[in-house]
């Protein structure tokens, strides 16, 4: 009887920490969520990862999908595109990649830290939400989608933040474009 109360205690722990995240895919868009899924990165391909594509795209049945082209090793020139959707991670190709002469692969690429965060662009889909609240009076807009538009020329300081947001009902869909600090460049629809 001691080893069943052990186990069901054991249990009742497990279930407890399990729903305490809820998961990259049920992460709102918030500064906070974001920084969750960033987390969620971590946890898949280590601290010092290196990325050249990231999005965040959301999906009323099945909540936050994330899509990334990531190595841990940039010299070795070999990526993996890998799918984060419904809380399982799924490699979907391989990529080889080329680079200029005389210049290394990781110039090309950036990781998650200091100068680049999903916290940030978490921020920035709030940001957002208010501005079209804002200006263009529509109430609950709903996220659609989040990424880091990385110059494949490597300048860090052309990289963007790019929300895409739209009305709770659908219809047209609104993209804000940020840079790194967070600065305002403009809003398209």
């Amino acid at each position: 009887m001691k080893h069943v109360k052990q186990i069901l205690a054991l249990l009742v722990f497990g279930i407890s920490l399990g729903s305490c995240g809820g998961g990259a895919a049920k992460q709102p868009a918030t500064a906070q969520g974001f920084a969750e899924i960033e987390q969620e990165l971590k946890n898949e391909f280590g601290d010092k990862a290196y990325y050249t594509e990231l999005t965040i795209i959301y999906n009323e049945s099945i909540g936050n999908s994330v899509s990334t082209t990531v190595t841990d090793d940039p010299e070795s020139m070999k990526m993996g595109q890998w799918t984060y959707s419904m809380e399982r991670w799924n490699q979907t190709s391989e990529i080889t990649l080329e680079v200029p002469e005389g210049t290394k692969a990781a110039d090309f690429m950036f990781q998650l830290g200091e100068k680049i965060g999903l916290k940030k662009l978490g921020a920035l889909v709030e940001k957002s939400k208010e501005q079209l609240k804002a200006d263009k009076a529509i109430d609950n807009p709903r996220f659609e989608m989040a990424f880091i538009k990385y110059p494949k020329n490597g300048d860090i300081e052309a990289a963007e933040y790019i929300v895409k947001l739209q009305p709770e009902n659908g219809g047209t869909s609104f993209t804000f474009n940020y840079q790194l600090d967070g600065s305002f460049i403009e809003m398209d629809y």
